[in-house]
């Protein structure tokens, strides 16, 4: 009967959690794009009625053009969540190199490092696995590791690092950038957690790490953000190298 209790007990929490995400998703999606057409129509209102001159025109569309690149962002994020919200979504399993995902994102990030001449590096066995859904997991290390570029500064590195012991697989992306104070952290996966500019004045609206933390239960894994300020922050996937 203990059992039995605490098993529903479960099932709620994992529940109230899947709603809250839901409606804090829903509550974001419907606000972002309206303050952006918003602002777009205000600026261009503006300068018809010639309230605003040219010049101030022009100087706001750095802005503008921040906001619509944020909120593209949410789209796009909120997009890959539907995608497991069609019919009854199921994790598709295979063997993940870990060495190979490696040098996938050594390769789709070869600009951005290049921009900000950062050095990206292995840490680990080059022969480790995990067996594991790869589209679920490349959209969770994406969404870290375009973090890690966004908050580090120009110079500084960032590894990918793999740790095995029996069948759990511990992959850490660690930077050494700007870092969180633990204010931030405990509050990184609600949607009271404020917004921050990258090094390069880049900014997002955290919606991503949202999804991150979705995707990482439906691979039955943990995720663990480690950070402080001005020292680096250390995000790691918990994840079982077995099905």
């Amino acid at each position: 009967m203990k059992d039995l209790v605490n098993d529903l007990q479960l099932k709620i929490e994992k529940l109230e959690n899947e709603i809250s995400f839901k409606n804090g998703l829903i509550s974001m999606l419907s606000h972002d794009p309206k303050e952006l057409f918003g602002n777009f129509l205000w600026i261009i209102e503006a300068l018809e009625d010639k309230t605003i001159s040219e010049e101030d025109f022009f100087n706001l569309l750095p802005q503008i053009k921040s906001d619509a690149q944020k909120n593209l962002q949410t789209i796009h994020d909120s997009n890959s969540w539907l995608k497991t919200q069609y019919g009854e979504f199921k994790i598709k399993p295979e063997k993940i190199i870990m060495m190979d995902l490696f040098h996938h994102f050594e390769e789709k990030y070869a600009a951005k490092l290049k921009e900000k001449n950062i050095k990206f590096y292995f840490k680990g066995d080059p022969n480790a696995f995990v067996t594991t859904d790869c589209l679920l997991l490349e959209y969770v290390l994406d969404k870290i590791l375009n973090n890690a570029v966004k908050y580090s500064f120009p110079g500084q590195d960032i590894y990918l690092q793999e740790f095995t012991e029996g069948d759990q697989v511990t992959l850490s992306v660690i930077d050494l950038g700007t870092g969180m104070a633990e204010k931030y952290v405990s509050a990184i996966f609600t949607y009271e957690n404020a917004i921050f500019q990258g090094t390069a004045g880049e900014k997002g609206v955290g919606l991503s790490l949202k999804i991150v933390k979705n995707f990482v239960s439906l691979m039955h894994g943990n995720i663990q953000i480690i950070s402080a300020e001005n020292a680096g922050t250390t995000v790691s996937l918990f994840l079982r190298k077995i099905y």
